[in-house]
Order: structure tokens, then C-alpha cells, then sequence
């Protein structure tokens, strides 16, 4: 970059403070309008970028409206007679506005009250850290100035956009027509299977090593009863015997666990077991 665009930077930004600080000086002697609109439009992108701090999807514009709101406060309420820059005078008057909206409007969503009372700690240490470090706080030092953990710390700032219920049936943006709703993880009927058969392998414990093997061979290895009773060197019929015996007391075992977890248990006792593995 050539020299003299590097020397008419600091001189472009200088130029516009002097500006800022001239337009403010006459609004505060003057009070004309056409000076507190041309001060709106210059400081509206940092009355935006802190609302932004705050807003998620569903209240975004409204939260503009609060930071805007507070804005004017500001430019109303500045007196370039006290040597501070008019951006420090207006940052605190705008997040006090934009904090005060949220607890005049409460919480949709229940949240407890030791948690509310960390958000607003956690915002106050951030900010007071930002100010004494010259740059964003880290989770771990905000942390040890609120005198709590660093996952107490993540948990309030992520509830500071849980003061509303989002929608599940509200598309996920403008170009996708599909909703929260259809976004949400399917149930997996393979969680299931698996409980069932931790469920029944407690069942099979319940049962004498024989029988666990003569139902293993019945229903996994799908043998019939005679080539169990070839292997097992029993009758035709003993096996038999055993299989209905064997699963009767898993019927009795899972019905004890009452009628909401025992019918599944039942029902996997006799039909479940061809699916187990080895």
C-alpha cells in the first residue's frame, strides 16, 4: 500500500472522531432534530452489534428496537462536557436497556432463580474483565471472578437466549421450508432391541446352565427337538418338557416386574431369543 493511503488512514479516522464529537457538541447546545437523526444513523451499527450479543432467531428484531431505544437515551442523555468518549457513555446505556427488557418481560421458560442470578453475574464479570484486560475474558477467568466452574459459566451464557420457547414448527431459515420439527432425530429402533436383550439375558441368569443352552439351541442355532435331544443325549420328549418349563418360570420372572416391563419381557422370552447373538 502506497505511503500516503497508510498516512490518510489515521488522519480519515481522526477526521471522523472530530466529526462525531462536533455533531454531538452541537446537539447538546442545539438540540435540532436533524442532528439527533444524523447521530442515529451513525452509532445505529453499534446499537445492532450489541443487541445481536443477546438475540436469538425469534426475537432479533425486536431486540433491535430495545437497543435503538436505547441508543437515543444515550445521545439524549450525553454531555460532551465530562471528556468521555461518547461510544463509553453509550455501551453501558444500551445494554442497561437491552437487560432491563429482558426482566420486565420474565422468562417463558423455566429456569432457576441461582442460575438467573449467574447470568447476570457472568455479564457483569465479562464486562468488567473485558474493560481491565483489553480483550474478551476467557470462560476460566470469568469463572474464578464469579467464584464458580467453568460449566456453570457456558451454561449461563447460553441462557441468555432461553428467555423464549422457540417453535418447533417455525422453518429453520428463510431458504429451507422444513421445520424444527423435521430436523429432530428420529427414534432408533435398535436402542430398543438392545435393552430388550439385556433385559432377557437377566432372564436367561435366572435359569440353570442346561436350559440356557437347550433355549440357545432351540431359538438362536434354530435346531428342532430331536436333533437337541441327539446332542444333548436326552428324549424327544424331556427336551420338550424343558423348553416349556424353561420359558414358563421366564414368563413368572418378568411378569413379577409388573405389567409395563414384564409383557415386553415375556414376549422376547419366546420370541426375542432368535435374534440374540451367540
Amino acid at each position: 500500500m502506497a505511503p500516503d493511503v497508510l498516512a490518510a488512514a489515521p488522519r480519515s479516522a481522526r477526521a471522523c472522531r472530530h466529526a462525531d464529537a462536533g455533531l454531538l457538541e452541537r446537539y447538546f447546545l442545539q438540540r435540532d432534530p436533524r442532528d439527533r437523526e444524523a447521530l442515529v444513523q451513525r452509532f445505529l451499527p453499534l446499537a445492532r452489534q450489541l443487541s445481536r450479543k443477546y438475540a436469538s432467531i425469534s426475537e432479533s428484531e425486536d431486540l433491535e428496537q430495545v437497543a435503538s431505544l436505547g441508543l437515543l437515551k444515550a445521545i439524549d442523555r450525553f454531555d460532551p462536557s465530562r471528556g468521555i468518549a461518547f461510544t463509553s457513555f453509550a455501551v453501558p446505556t444500551i445494554l442497561g436497556e437491552l437487560k432491563r427488557y429482558f426482566r420486565d418481560h420474565g422468562w417463558s421458560v423455566r429456569v432457576p432463580r441461582s442460575l438467573k442470578e449467574l447470568v447476570a453475574r457472568v455479564e457483569s464479570a465479562a464486562d468488567d474483565l473485558a474493560r481491565e484486560l483489553g480483550r474478551p475474558p476467557t470462560v476460566a477467568e470469568i469463572a474464578r471472578r464469579c467464584e464458580t466452574t467453568s460449566e456453570l459459566v457456558l451454561e449461563a451464557r447460553a441462557l441468555r437466549t432461553a428467555h423464549r420457547a422457540a417453535s418447533l414448527d417455525v422453518p429453520v431459515n428463510d431458504e429451507n421450508v422444513a421445520t424444527r420439527l423435521e430436523t429432530v432425530a428420529a427414534e432408533d429402533e435398535g436402542f430398543g432391541r438392545a435393552e430388550q436383550t439385556v433385559d432377557l439375558d437377566r432372564l436367561l441368569a435366572h435359569l440353570p446352565q442346561r436350559e440356557r443352552t437347550l433355549l440357545r439351541l432351540r431359538f438362536h442355532e434354530d435346531l428342532t427337538q430331536q436333533e437337541i435331544a441327539e446332542r444333548l443325549g436326552l428324549s424327544q420328549m424331556h427336551v420338550s418338557r424343558l423348553i416349556a418349563s424353561s420359558i414358563a418360570e421366564l414368563s413368572d420372572v418378568a411378569l413379577e416386574r409388573g405389567p409395563r416391563t414384564g409383557r415386553p419381557l415375556l414376549m422376547a422370552s419366546t420370541r426375542g431369543l432368535s435374534s440374540r447373538g451367540s
